[in-house]
């Protein structure tokens, strides 16, 4: 008799824990393929059964990152049967660690609470943010479909109604669940529950090692599943969603020996797979040395603490207990301004009404991140601060909230709420390894460029693991929405190419 299984394995991540078990049931006679479930916290994530494995597709997608789930949704809907291929034993990639939210402009929820913006003003401001090196058709068509990736997510039952604002961004453009928690587990959440609606196949614990041409069509891989012997699949169109190489040591140190020995916020899957890969088809990669240092990182575990909490009002403050730099400015600048101070550290200061705001705090708060104090003198001995300079330091900044100037650092923006109610709360950062601008060369059709800028005849690829559209800094919350955007686009046009060509 056929059998299901159901593993509970360890993963932790900055938005939440999944929790370890093993056992096999019985499998129910009306199910149709054996299946693996994983069970977290934030929801049960069905894989296919190795032995259900086909040897041919229309599309394979490599990687269960958002952009993975999302090109596979599309591609279903599009009337093809795809697969989706991860390496790791569970879905998400690094969307699962995302927490401040997803970046578009002129979108239903901004204009529900009044808030004027264009999708000319978004461009202008990813483009100055990244000074100027943008790859400027896919940053026009980025902005230009970010409302519909809203929208989209929204008819997939992954509402994002909840606005803040992040570093280099002058409007509230961050959308968010509605309860204002970190958007990465809810979003993975929903892309599976889509996925498995429409019986899409995620085979987990399966690398693939190859991506193969035949006859100058890109149309097979080569896979190792649970470290067994490779095998092929064929596909009519091949979708690569691996994400960057955060977390390979050997890379960040080809391209940037400088940021050797940093902390990454990267989970252990991203190593440049995928580029590598298809640099040996004749792809090209660019801007490889375009790394994105996280100003505001746990150093210990490395954990990402999201842009929200100084998006909903949280100050850095040096060991001396003063302001440094407007904490919203862009996150190459901020990261400078820490890592320039003599002890290359600074604290997050906030009170509660922040924390109301930000619920990734809570989070936070249960890894032992967080120290607090009744009042700002006894937080300040806490985190061994001279009291009366903190307590100055937050009294000005109320002070520049009334008045709307912040005469300090021309701070604009987050400056509605100010820190006057108790408790205070502290957390110890300081940068980090964050995310790869750099990547393999596609254009807004989502296709993978050779060197000539020819495209691959059945390569497509999205997510963080295509360079260009960022610059030299991205922006906090365009991550999110590059998934989405591009992720669409890609199981849009390999559908599109199938249906043409085969």
């Amino acid at each position: 008799m056929k059998k299901k299984f159901f593993w509970y394995v360890t993963f932790v991540s900055c938005t939440g824990i999944f929790l370890a078990s093993y056992k096999t049931v019985e499998k129910n006679k009306q199910s149709k393929i054996k299946e693996i479930k994983v069970k977290s916290n934030t929801s049960e994530q069905t894989y296919a059964d190795v032995n259900e494995l086909k040897e041919k597709y229309d599309i394979i997608i490599i990687g269960a990152s958002g952009a993975g789930l999302t090109a596979a949704i599309e591609a279903k809907d599009a009337g093809l049967n795809p697969v989706i291929l991860e390496k790791m034993p569970t879905a998400g990639g690094n969307t699962v660690k995302s927490s401040s939210g997803m970046n578009a402009s002129n979108t239903k929820f901004q204009k529900a609470e009044g808030i004027k913006d264009s999708n000319d003003a978004f461009y202008e401001e990813i483009l100055a943010g990244g000074h100027g090196t943008n790859d400027k058709e896919l940053l026009r068509y980025f902005v230009d479909h970010s409302a519909a990736a809203i929208d989209w997510l929204d008819k997939n039952g992954i509402t994002l109604s909840n606005l803040t604002i992040t570093g280099g961004m002058k409007q509230k453009r961050t959308h968010r669940p509605a309860d204002g928690s970190a958007i990465g587990s809810y979003l993975i959440k929903g892309l599976l529950k889509a996925v498995h609606k429409r019986n899409i196949p995620i085979l987990v614990n399966a690398a693939v090692i190859a991506i193969n041409k035949n006859e100058n069509k890109v149309n097979e891989v080569t896979i190792e599943i649970n470290g067994s012997e490779p095998k092929t699949l064929t596909g009519k169109a091949i979708i690569v969603a691996t994400g960057g190489f955060g977390a390979s040591k050997k890379m960040i140190e080809k391209f940037r020996p400088d940021l050797k020995g940093y902390i990454t916020t990267n989970q252990k899957g991203s190593t440049g797979d995928g580029i590598n890969m298809i640099e040996k088809l004749g792809g090209q990669a660019i801007d490889m040395d375009q790394i994105q240092i996280h100003p505001t990182v746990q150093q210990e575990e490395g954990i990402l603490i999201g842009e929200v909490v100084r998006g909903e009002g949280a100050i850095l403050v040096n060991q001396a207990g003063n302001r440094f730099i407007d904490e919203l400015n862009t996150r190459d600048k901020v990261s400078a301004a820490i890592t320039d101070l003599p002890e290359k550290s600074a604290y997050l200061i906030f009170d509660q009404g922040v924390r109301d705001r930000a619920k990734a705090i809570e989070f936070y708060d249960k890894k032992g991140y967080v120290s607090s104090g009744g009042d700002l003198r006894e937080l300040a001995e806490k985190i061994n601060i001279e009291g009366s300079q903190l307590h100055k330091t937050v009294v000005t900044w109320n002070e520049s909230i009334a008045n709307q100037v912040d005469q300090e650092f021309n701070r604009a923006t987050a400056m509605e709420n100010d820190l006057t109610k108790p408790s205070y709360f502290a957390i110890k950062i300081a940068p980090g390894i964050h995310y790869t601008m750099g990547g393999i060369k596609a254009n807004t059709q989502a296709e993978v460029l050779n060197k000539e800028n020819q495209p691959i005849e059945g390569l497509y690829a999205a997510g963080e693991l295509v360079g260009g559209l960022h610059g030299n800094n991205r922006i906090g919350g365009n991550s999110v929405a590059e998934i989405i955007v591009f992720g669409r686009q890609a199981g849009q046009q390999a559908a599109e190419f199938v249906k043409k060509h085969y």
